[in-house]
């Protein structure tokens, strides 16, 4: 089973180090996450994910947080989310990521925001981290390419000093019976707040509908083998969003 999470991780860490490689290489990926979120688009934070502004200003009041504290982003990519918040809140940040490529880019942009951050190569279920090292964690749409979920929240319940919080976005189907005091209790964790996100569907409806009508600019512009999997996405997940509820769940350690 080792053999397999390991074979596995290094197989999507391929894909986001290509994905990263292609998306630096064009503006035109970040021109359509604009276009989708309009005037709620945070563009120092340029993150591949659904984090808009709304996101953040929850984000840094949900984790109540004090200056010089240890933040950790884990899933950071570029490392937008973890550097607006540390520097928002005048915290010390440790990013982490799987990809090696999302990492380079990450300990590039530490001179813009001009926070003490340090960037690493690491995953959901073993971030590295003594117990209960950090004053909060913060992982954007990230838990669900986690391996083994429930090892990723256990892992990150163990790193978190008493007291401190964890904040997590979530997707569901609006009709799904949420587990998430079972899932907060398996990692030793409480269920303190669940943010519903209620913009969030039609955000991606309306990126996913960008990628589809800017099909041709994406190949031209990212290559053949990213466009296709983007598009995959989009025609996969577009159907889906209907029926899709979108939360943010911030869990607290005892």
């Amino acid at each position: 089973m080792t053999h397999t999470v390991t074979r596995l991780t290094a197989q999507l860490a391929a894909q986001f180090d290509a994905l990263h490689t292609a998306r630096a290489r064009s503006t035109l990926t970040a021109r359509l996450y604009a276009m989708a979120m309009g005037d709620e688009y945070p563009e120092e934070v340029a993150a591949a994910s659904s984090c808009d502004w709304p996101l953040l200003e929850l984000m840094a009041t949900r984790l109540r947080m004090h200056p010089l504290q240890f933040l950790v982003d884990v899933g950071c990519g570029t490392g937008g989310i973890g550097l607006w918040l540390a520097r928002a809140l005048a915290l010390r940040l440790d990013g982490l990521d799987i990809s090696p490529v999302a990492i380079e880019h990450a300990t590039t942009r530490r001179v813009h925001f001009a926070v003490p951050a340090t960037f690493r190569v690491a995953g959901l279920e073993n971030t590295g981290l003594p117990d209960g090292a950090a004053h909060g964690v913060v992982c954007v749409d990230a838990l669900s390419f986690a391996a083994n979920r429930s090892a990723a929240l256990g892992e990150l319940g163990r790193i978190l000093a008493p007291g401190a919080r964890l904040l997590f976005t979530q997707a569901m189907r609006q009709d799904a019976e949420p587990r998430w005091e079972e899932q907060a209790r398996a990692a030793g964790l409480v269920v303190e707040h669940v943010d519903e996100r209620p913009t969030e569907p039609a955000m991606w409806a309306r990126l996913y509908q960008l990628w589809i009508d800017h099909a041709d600019d994406l190949r031209h512009e990212l290559g053949d083998d990213q466009a296709q999997n983007m598009l995959h996405e989009a025609h996969t997940r577009l159907p889906t969003l209907p029926g899709r509820r979108a939360v943010l769940l911030t869990l607290r350690r005892p």
